[in-house]
């Protein structure tokens, strides 16, 4: 008992081994291709669906694509109506490893097709150094490892059964929610769905558990398939947290509806095999069943893919989502100019403040990367574009000529602010290049740039003086950068690069100025006066 029990174990870690050779040496032979068709394959959730199934059958890991798919939502390459579509064809294309179990390894002599392949695949990775050719014969060699550990599996499994009186494990009186969870525990703790189904399709295949009890377990393995998700997600994102818990309760949903229907899914499966002409055995049954649930699923969720990414969306609520959101324009006010004008003011201060914080972010903060500020950089431009719609709704006939003169200057405050927001970014390269061997010289000089930056960012109202130092500053760095090019001691590339960061912040520099000339409408009005306008550009 003990010997079978070791080797049910050995199966298993090397089946767990071979997926992960497979998983490993198919991406990396695929290269780019995957992470290309994951980007920009999936502009609608039908396309998302089709992309995260392809891939899934490729690389054999629903796992490695959920957590490709969180990453590119933490990065915002992909918006959570599209990821849930991946999601939910990844959900389908793990499949592919029952079909591989149930048609394959019990339907030839495993060892006479595995050896030689293995073989192959370890010559391939050996004798050749082409990297696309190593992890191609690092996947064929881990293929081979599956059939291997899934023989093994098989053998101690049929070892055990012989030892077993069946009975004693089906009659315990807790039913299918025990084979449930057996599945969902044997997928957590492995961290592999395809060894928990490798698992119960063999010992179904042995005879140690019936067909409806392994229809069970193949539902608690794919719940439990979503931890992977989860594990992801915990520090991620407010977007990918909400795709970990839209898996989760995509794979719950679909196992209930299977739980509440198994009696007609297990006749329309048997149905199937007979149409199909498959072999009649337990493991295809299985196969088939996984199949039929994962696509039933996807197919009533997918037309209800926008609600539910709009229902995922008010959970995990970040400070920067929070931040976008309008507090004060109310749509009911649009038609009463002096309320509206109020409104505006109080939502032009939030904008003023946000944009300054996060120009504060990218000058004060070391080491901070263009994607840490993308979340407030969107959140800016959230706000930005609801103030200038809505002001664009007001009733202007029924506002006083000053007035109109001052939403028009809140309109080219905006258009500034945008400009400024987008341009936050090259104040990060600046401090990159700062630190650069080859600015030494300049090291100084532009630590001061950054500083009179810093002071005309913290202004609350236009500063011409100080705006004039730093458009002093930016000419004496260009030109010590243009001698520094002619004299060869830098690379013209990298100072070409440099001179385009500083031309970019100049840009920066004069919108942020040009925007600190906004007033309260309400206060421009209060006083009689129109506003003065900054030169436009």
């Amino acid at each position: 008992m003990t010997a079978t029990v070791f080797q049910i174990l050995g199966g298993l870690a090397l089946f767990l081994l071979a997926m992960e050779m497979m998983t490993d040496g198919l991406k990396n032979a695929a290269g780019r291709h995957l992470r290309h068709l994951l980007g920009s394959w999936t502009r609608t959730p039908l396309r998302g669906l089709a992309a995260g199934f392809l891939i899934t059958g490729i690389v054999q890991s629903s796992g490695a694509v959920t957590v490709a798919t969180i990453g590119f939502v933490n990065a915002g390459l992909l918006g959570l109506s599209q990821s849930l579509g991946v999601i939910f064809g990844s959900n389908i294309g793990t499949t592919m490893t029952a079909w591989l179990v149930s048609l394959v390894g019990f339907g030839f002599n495993i060892e006479a097709f595995a050896l030689p392949l293995l073989v192959l695949g370890m010559a391939l990775k050996l004798a050749t150094n082409n990297t696309r050719s190593e992890a191609l014969g690092q996947a064929l060699a881990g293929f081979a490892l599956f059939f291997l550990g899934l023989s093994i599996l098989k053998t101690s499994l049929e070892s055990l059964t012989a030892g077993i009186d069946s009975q004693t494990l089906i009659d315990t009186g807790y039913g299918l929610p025990m084979f449930i969870l057996i599945g969902f525990l044997a997928t957590v703790l492995t961290q592999s769905s395809s060894a928990a189904l490798a698992i119960v399709l063999t010992a179904a295949a042995g005879g140690l558990i019936p067909l409806h009890s392994a229809a069970a377990a193949v539902i608690g393995a794919n719940l439990g398939s979503t931890s992977t998700a989860a594990l992801s997600a915990i520090k991620a994102t407010a977007n990918a947290r909400r795709l970990a818990i839209g898996h989760i309760l995509f794979n719950a949903a679909t196992g209930v509806i299977a739980l509440l229907i198994l009696p007609i899914m297990l006749w329309i499966v048997a149905l199937m095999a007979r149409w199909l002409e498959l072999d009649a055995n337990i493991a295809v049954s299985l196969a088939l069943f996984h199949t039929l649930f994962n696509v039933l699923g996807a197919v009533l969720m997918l037309p209800f893919t926008p609600y539910f990414a709009r229902f995922l969306g008010r959970l995990f609520r970040s400070k920067e989502e929070d931040n976008a959101e309008p507090r004060h324009l109310d749509n009911t006010l649009v038609a009463t100019p002096e309320l509206a004008i109020a409104a505006v003011d109080e939502e032009m201060k939030r904008l003023m403040g946000l944009t300054r914080g996060l120009l504060r972010v990218c000058l004060d903060r070391e080491d901070l990367r263009p994607a840490q500020i993308q979340p407030k950089a969107a959140a800016c431009q959230s706000l930005n574009t609801a103030i200038v719609d809505y002001i664009s709704r007001v009733k202007a006939e029924k506002m006083h000529p000053s007035a109109v003169d001052a939403l028009t200057l809140g309109i080219r405050t905006c258009r500034y602010l945008t400009e400024a927001t987008d341009l936050a970014a090259e104040l990060l390269k600046l401090k990159e290049a700062r630190r650069a061997p080859e600015m030494a010289r300049l090291a100084a000089r532009m630590e001061q740039y950054i500083e009179t930056l810093r002071n005309l960012v913290a202004a609350d109202e236009p500063q011409p003086v100080m705006f004039q130092q730093s458009d002093t500053l930016y000419h004496k760095l260009k030109s010590e950068m243009l001698a520094m090019i002619v004299r060869r001691e830098i690379a013209t590339d990298v100072g070409e690069q440099t001179l385009d960061t500083l031309s970019a912040i100049r840009r920066l520099a004069d919108q942020w100025h040009k925007a600190l000339a906004w007033q309260p409408v309400a206060r421009l009005m209060n006083e009689d006066q129109a506003p003065v306008p900054a030169n436009p550009q």
